[in-house]
Protein backbone atom coordinates (compact mmCIF):
# COMPACT_ATOMS: atom_id res chain seq x y z
CA UNK A 1 0.00 0.00 0.00
CA UNK A 2 1.48 3.24 -1.12
CA UNK A 3 2.15 5.71 2.35
CA UNK A 4 0.23 8.61 2.43
CA UNK A 5 1.33 11.62 0.87
CA UNK A 6 0.76 15.41 2.48
CA UNK A 7 -1.40 17.26 1.01
CA UNK A 8 -0.28 20.61 -1.45
CA UNK A 9 -0.75 23.43 0.97
CA UNK A 10 -1.97 26.61 -0.18
CA UNK A 11 0.09 28.81 -2.65
CA UNK A 12 0.93 31.38 -0.72
CA UNK A 13 -0.20 34.98 -1.98
CA UNK A 14 2.34 37.09 -4.63
CA UNK A 15 4.15 40.36 -3.01
CA UNK A 16 2.15 42.38 -1.52
CA UNK A 17 2.96 46.23 -2.19
CA UNK A 18 4.59 46.68 1.25
CA UNK A 19 6.39 43.80 0.09
CA UNK A 20 7.63 44.88 -2.91
CA UNK A 21 8.27 47.98 -2.29
CA UNK A 22 10.55 47.00 0.64
CA UNK A 23 13.73 48.59 -0.60
CA UNK A 24 12.06 51.69 -0.52
CA UNK A 25 11.03 51.18 2.96
CA UNK A 26 14.79 50.30 4.46
CA UNK A 27 16.10 53.67 2.51
CA UNK A 28 13.26 55.60 4.38
CA UNK A 29 14.35 53.73 7.47
CA UNK A 30 17.89 54.63 6.67
CA UNK A 31 17.32 58.52 6.65
CA UNK A 32 14.77 58.81 10.19
CA UNK A 33 17.31 56.99 11.89
CA UNK A 34 20.08 58.88 10.52
CA UNK A 35 18.10 62.03 11.15
CA UNK A 36 16.77 60.86 14.73
CA UNK A 37 19.83 59.88 15.98
CA UNK A 38 21.40 63.21 14.99
CA UNK A 39 18.36 64.79 17.11
CA UNK A 40 17.42 62.77 19.83
CA UNK A 41 21.22 60.89 20.70
CA UNK A 42 20.42 60.72 24.21
CA UNK A 43 17.10 58.15 23.91
CA UNK A 44 18.80 56.13 21.36
CA UNK A 45 21.89 55.78 23.92
CA UNK A 46 19.38 54.86 26.52
CA UNK A 47 17.65 52.04 24.06
CA UNK A 48 21.64 50.77 23.43
CA UNK A 49 22.38 50.45 27.36
CA UNK A 50 19.48 48.03 27.79
CA UNK A 51 20.82 44.97 27.79
CA UNK A 52 21.79 41.59 29.56
CA UNK A 53 24.95 39.41 29.46
CA UNK A 54 25.35 41.20 25.77
CA UNK A 55 21.60 41.21 24.97
CA UNK A 56 19.94 44.12 24.00
CA UNK A 57 16.01 43.58 25.52
CA UNK A 58 14.53 46.29 22.92
CA UNK A 59 16.30 44.27 19.59
CA UNK A 60 15.76 40.67 21.05
CA UNK A 61 12.45 41.72 21.81
CA UNK A 62 11.98 43.33 18.15
CA UNK A 63 13.52 40.07 16.28
CA UNK A 64 11.26 37.59 18.05
CA UNK A 65 8.82 39.04 16.42
CA UNK A 66 10.18 39.33 13.08
CA UNK A 67 11.00 35.81 13.36
CA UNK A 68 8.49 33.79 14.64
CA UNK A 69 5.44 34.87 12.62
CA UNK A 70 7.77 33.82 9.60
CA UNK A 71 8.76 30.51 11.30
CA UNK A 72 4.81 29.98 12.17
CA UNK A 73 4.64 28.92 8.27
CA UNK A 74 7.08 26.37 8.42
CA UNK A 75 5.70 22.66 8.64
CA UNK A 76 8.63 20.62 9.70
CA UNK A 77 6.70 17.31 8.84
CA UNK A 78 7.43 17.88 4.85
CA UNK A 79 10.64 16.82 5.85
CA UNK A 80 9.01 13.16 4.33
CA UNK A 81 8.95 14.54 1.11
CA UNK A 82 12.55 15.30 0.98
CA UNK A 83 13.28 11.98 -0.65
CA UNK A 84 10.82 13.29 -3.80
CA UNK A 85 12.74 15.44 -5.28
CA UNK A 86 16.27 14.42 -3.50
CA UNK A 87 18.40 15.70 -6.31
CA UNK A 88 17.24 19.16 -6.16
CA UNK A 89 17.25 19.20 -2.29
CA UNK A 90 20.72 18.15 -2.51
CA UNK A 91 21.53 20.66 -4.84
CA UNK A 92 19.96 23.06 -2.11
CA UNK A 93 22.31 21.74 0.44
CA UNK A 94 25.20 22.07 -1.34
CA UNK A 95 24.84 25.35 -2.51
CA UNK A 96 23.49 26.35 0.79
CA UNK A 97 26.24 24.68 3.13
CA UNK A 98 28.95 24.19 1.15
CA UNK A 99 29.00 26.74 -1.29
CA UNK A 100 27.31 30.18 -0.15
CA UNK A 101 28.84 30.71 2.95
CA UNK A 102 32.22 30.23 2.16
CA UNK A 103 32.15 32.16 -1.24
CA UNK A 104 30.88 35.34 0.77
CA UNK A 105 33.85 34.54 2.78
CA UNK A 106 36.24 35.09 -0.39
CA UNK A 107 34.30 37.86 -1.76
CA UNK A 108 34.62 39.86 1.91
CA UNK A 109 38.10 38.95 1.65
CA UNK A 110 38.58 40.09 -1.95
CA UNK A 111 36.63 43.04 -1.88
CA UNK A 112 36.53 44.47 1.74
CA UNK A 113 40.21 44.22 2.37
CA UNK A 114 41.41 44.77 -1.08
CA UNK A 115 38.85 46.57 -4.07
CA UNK A 116 37.69 48.90 -1.44
CA UNK A 117 40.16 48.38 1.66
CA UNK A 118 41.51 51.92 0.75
CA UNK A 119 37.78 53.90 0.67
CA UNK A 120 36.46 52.45 3.82
CA UNK A 121 37.00 53.29 7.28
CA UNK A 122 40.03 52.16 8.85
CA UNK A 123 39.60 49.15 11.63
CA UNK A 124 36.28 48.29 10.25
CA UNK A 125 37.24 45.50 7.87
CA UNK A 126 36.74 42.56 10.15
CA UNK A 127 33.30 43.68 11.13
CA UNK A 128 32.15 44.52 7.66
CA UNK A 129 33.15 40.59 6.23
CA UNK A 130 31.81 39.05 9.85
CA UNK A 131 28.53 40.81 8.80
CA UNK A 132 28.82 39.35 5.42
CA UNK A 133 29.89 35.83 6.76
CA UNK A 134 26.59 36.02 8.96
CA UNK A 135 24.43 37.00 6.50
CA UNK A 136 25.19 34.12 3.74
CA UNK A 137 25.14 31.98 6.64
CA UNK A 138 21.63 31.72 7.22
CA UNK A 139 19.39 30.22 4.21
CA UNK A 140 15.84 32.44 3.94
CA UNK A 141 12.83 31.45 5.67
CA UNK A 142 9.95 33.40 4.68
CA UNK A 143 10.62 34.82 1.64
CA UNK A 144 11.32 32.08 -0.81
CA UNK A 145 7.81 31.15 -0.38
CA UNK A 146 7.07 34.22 -2.42
CA UNK A 147 9.63 34.05 -4.78
CA UNK A 148 8.81 30.27 -5.41
CA UNK A 149 5.30 31.52 -5.68
CA UNK A 150 6.50 34.26 -8.39
CA UNK A 151 8.20 31.54 -10.44
CA UNK A 152 5.22 28.64 -10.18
CA UNK A 153 7.54 26.50 -7.51
CA UNK A 154 6.82 22.87 -6.84
CA UNK A 155 4.85 24.04 -3.30
CA UNK A 156 6.09 20.82 -1.55
CA UNK A 157 9.68 21.26 -2.85
CA UNK A 158 9.86 24.59 -1.53
CA UNK A 159 8.15 23.89 2.12
CA UNK A 160 10.18 20.71 2.36
CA UNK A 161 13.74 22.70 1.39
CA UNK A 162 13.30 25.50 4.21
CA UNK A 163 12.13 22.75 6.68
CA UNK A 164 15.56 20.70 6.23
CA UNK A 165 17.18 23.91 6.18
CA UNK A 166 15.99 25.45 9.27
CA UNK A 167 16.40 22.16 10.91
CA UNK A 168 20.20 22.08 10.09
CA UNK A 169 20.55 25.94 10.85
CA UNK A 170 19.88 24.90 14.44
CA UNK A 171 22.95 22.66 14.48
CA UNK A 172 24.97 24.39 11.69
CA UNK A 173 25.34 27.88 11.44
CA UNK A 174 27.08 28.76 15.19
CA UNK A 175 30.22 26.11 13.49
CA UNK A 176 30.27 27.42 10.38
CA UNK A 177 30.19 31.36 11.40
CA UNK A 178 33.27 30.49 14.11
CA UNK A 179 35.17 28.58 11.48
CA UNK A 180 34.91 31.26 8.78
CA UNK A 181 35.28 34.38 10.90
CA UNK A 182 38.51 32.11 12.66
CA UNK A 183 39.51 31.85 8.69
CA UNK A 184 39.12 35.74 8.48
CA UNK A 185 40.88 36.47 11.85
CA UNK A 186 38.28 37.30 13.33
CA UNK A 187 37.87 36.06 16.78
CA UNK A 188 34.25 35.83 18.36
CA UNK A 189 33.57 34.32 21.97
CA UNK A 190 31.77 31.03 21.28
CA UNK A 191 29.27 31.77 24.23
CA UNK A 192 27.60 34.86 22.66
CA UNK A 193 28.00 33.10 19.41
CA UNK A 194 25.88 30.43 20.95
CA UNK A 195 23.71 32.07 22.81
CA UNK A 196 22.96 33.92 20.00
CA UNK A 197 21.47 30.96 18.03
CA UNK A 198 19.43 30.18 20.98
CA UNK A 199 17.62 33.05 20.98
CA UNK A 200 17.30 33.84 17.59
CA UNK A 201 16.93 30.15 16.41
CA UNK A 202 16.27 27.32 18.97
CA UNK A 203 13.47 29.11 21.19
CA UNK A 204 11.79 31.14 18.14
CA UNK A 205 11.26 27.87 16.20
CA UNK A 206 9.91 26.06 19.68
CA UNK A 207 7.38 28.79 20.22
CA UNK A 208 6.38 28.42 16.84
CA UNK A 209 5.98 25.23 16.45
CA UNK A 210 4.05 24.91 19.49
CA UNK A 211 1.92 27.66 18.18
CA UNK A 212 1.66 26.66 15.31
CA UNK A 213 0.51 22.67 16.20
CA UNK A 214 -1.93 24.71 18.49
CA UNK A 215 -3.88 26.39 16.26
CA UNK A 216 -3.99 23.65 13.79
CA UNK A 217 -5.61 22.03 16.62
CA UNK A 218 -8.78 23.98 15.73
CA UNK A 219 -7.98 23.09 12.03
CA UNK A 220 -6.15 25.18 9.07
CA UNK A 221 -8.84 28.08 9.20
CA UNK A 222 -7.02 28.78 12.53
CA UNK A 223 -3.77 28.94 11.03
CA UNK A 224 -4.35 30.53 7.58
CA UNK A 225 -6.36 33.23 9.27
CA UNK A 226 -3.48 34.12 11.62
CA UNK A 227 -0.72 34.27 9.72
CA UNK A 228 -3.07 36.79 7.67
CA UNK A 229 -3.86 39.10 11.29
CA UNK A 230 0.25 38.71 12.26
CA UNK A 231 1.59 39.08 8.95
CA UNK A 232 2.34 43.14 8.78
CA UNK A 233 4.44 41.91 12.39
CA UNK A 234 7.80 40.69 10.42
CA UNK A 235 7.83 43.60 8.55
CA UNK A 236 7.32 46.47 10.90
CA UNK A 237 9.46 45.52 13.63
CA UNK A 238 12.43 44.89 11.29
CA UNK A 239 11.40 48.44 10.24
CA UNK A 240 11.87 49.55 13.48
CA UNK A 241 14.93 47.77 13.97
CA UNK A 242 16.43 49.31 11.31
CA UNK A 243 15.12 52.76 12.20
CA UNK A 244 17.20 51.69 15.94
CA UNK A 245 20.74 50.11 13.72
CA UNK A 246 20.72 53.56 12.14
CA UNK A 247 20.85 55.56 14.46
CA UNK A 248 23.81 53.95 15.76
CA UNK A 249 25.38 54.15 12.52
CA UNK A 250 24.27 57.71 11.15
CA UNK A 251 27.75 59.59 12.03
CA UNK A 252 29.27 56.82 10.08
CA UNK A 253 27.45 56.83 6.89
CA UNK A 254 27.39 60.93 6.57
CA UNK A 255 31.04 60.89 7.25
CA UNK A 256 31.33 57.86 4.33
CA UNK A 257 27.85 57.50 2.61
CA UNK A 258 29.35 55.20 -0.02
CA UNK A 259 30.11 52.32 2.50
CA UNK A 260 26.49 50.69 1.41
CA UNK A 261 27.65 50.40 -2.21
CA UNK A 262 30.85 49.10 -1.73
CA UNK A 263 29.15 46.23 0.71
CA UNK A 264 26.09 46.22 -2.04
CA UNK A 265 29.38 44.57 -4.57
CA UNK A 266 29.92 41.34 -2.54
CA UNK A 267 26.58 40.64 -2.06
CA UNK A 268 25.07 41.06 -5.45
CA UNK A 269 27.91 38.82 -7.22
CA UNK A 270 27.12 35.82 -4.38
CA UNK A 271 23.28 36.36 -4.93
CA UNK A 272 23.64 35.79 -8.66
CA UNK A 273 26.62 33.37 -8.48
CA UNK A 274 24.58 30.79 -6.46
CA UNK A 275 21.58 31.27 -7.57
CA UNK A 276 23.13 30.87 -11.04
CA UNK A 277 25.17 28.04 -9.92
CA UNK A 278 22.19 26.24 -8.38
CA UNK A 279 19.59 26.69 -11.14
CA UNK A 280 22.84 25.04 -13.47
CA UNK A 281 23.18 22.28 -11.06
CA UNK A 282 19.45 21.37 -11.10
CA UNK A 283 19.32 21.41 -14.56
CA UNK A 284 22.37 18.99 -15.13
CA UNK A 285 20.94 16.52 -13.16
CA UNK A 286 17.59 16.52 -14.82
CA UNK A 287 15.23 18.09 -12.31
CA UNK A 288 11.90 19.91 -12.77
CA UNK A 289 12.20 23.51 -13.75
CA UNK A 290 9.44 23.97 -10.70
CA UNK A 291 12.19 22.39 -8.42
CA UNK A 292 14.91 24.12 -10.02
CA UNK A 293 13.44 27.44 -9.10
CA UNK A 294 13.02 27.35 -5.74
CA UNK A 295 16.51 25.51 -5.49
CA UNK A 296 17.96 28.14 -6.94
CA UNK A 297 16.34 31.20 -4.56
CA UNK A 298 16.41 30.07 -1.91
CA UNK A 299 20.07 29.53 -2.94
CA UNK A 300 20.14 33.19 -3.21
CA UNK A 301 18.40 34.63 -0.64
CA UNK A 302 19.43 35.46 2.77
CA UNK A 303 17.44 34.93 6.27
CA UNK A 304 18.44 38.73 7.10
CA UNK A 305 16.66 39.08 9.63
CA UNK A 306 18.61 36.31 11.85
CA UNK A 307 21.51 37.86 10.44
CA UNK A 308 21.18 41.18 11.62
CA UNK A 309 20.09 40.16 15.06
CA UNK A 310 23.17 38.26 15.45
CA UNK A 311 25.45 40.83 13.93
CA UNK A 312 24.03 43.00 16.91
CA UNK A 313 24.47 40.26 19.43
CA UNK A 314 28.17 39.40 18.76
CA UNK A 315 29.59 43.15 17.44
CA UNK A 316 26.63 45.71 18.47
CA UNK A 317 24.53 48.65 17.07
CA UNK A 318 27.50 50.69 15.65
CA UNK A 319 29.61 47.95 14.14
CA UNK A 320 30.22 47.77 10.62
CA UNK A 321 29.06 43.61 11.04
CA UNK A 322 25.19 45.00 11.56
CA UNK A 323 25.40 47.08 8.57
CA UNK A 324 26.74 44.94 6.59
CA UNK A 325 23.66 42.89 6.83
CA UNK A 326 21.27 45.76 6.78
CA UNK A 327 22.57 45.81 3.21
CA UNK A 328 21.74 42.73 2.56
CA UNK A 329 18.17 43.87 3.38
CA UNK A 330 18.43 47.46 1.20
CA UNK A 331 19.01 45.24 -1.57
CA UNK A 332 17.31 41.85 -1.26
CA UNK A 333 13.86 42.37 -3.19
CA UNK A 334 15.69 44.30 -6.96
CA UNK A 335 18.04 41.68 -6.89
CA UNK A 336 15.67 38.72 -6.28
CA UNK A 337 13.41 40.04 -8.26
CA UNK A 338 16.36 40.12 -10.72
CA UNK A 339 16.59 36.55 -10.45
CA UNK A 340 12.93 35.46 -10.70
CA UNK A 341 12.49 36.96 -13.93
CA UNK A 342 15.97 35.28 -15.10
CA UNK A 343 14.56 31.96 -14.25
CA UNK A 344 10.96 32.66 -15.71
CA UNK A 345 12.21 34.44 -19.22
CA UNK A 346 14.59 30.89 -19.26
CA UNK A 347 12.34 28.23 -18.68
CA UNK A 348 12.30 27.47 -22.46
CA UNK A 349 15.95 27.06 -22.03
CA UNK A 350 16.37 24.85 -19.24
CA UNK A 351 13.33 22.39 -20.54
CA UNK A 352 15.11 22.13 -23.79
CA UNK A 353 18.39 20.81 -21.69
Amino acid sequence: MNSPQLATPPAPAPMSVFERYLTVWVFLCIVVGIALGQWLPGPFQAVGRMEVAKVNLPVGLLIWVMVIPMLLRVDFGALGQVKRHWRGIGVTLFVNWAVKPFSMALLGWLFVRHVFAPYLPAGQADSYIAGLILLAAAPCTAMVFVWSRLTGGHPLFTLSQVALNDAIMVFAFAPIVALLLGLSSIVVPWATLITSVVLYIVIPVALAQWWRQSLLRRGEGALDATLARIGPWSITALLATLVLLFAFQGQAIIEQPLVIAMLAVPILIQVLFNSGLAYWLNRRLGEAHNVACPSALIGASNFFELAVAAAISLFGFESGAALATVVGVLIEVPVMLLVVKVVNNSKVWYERG
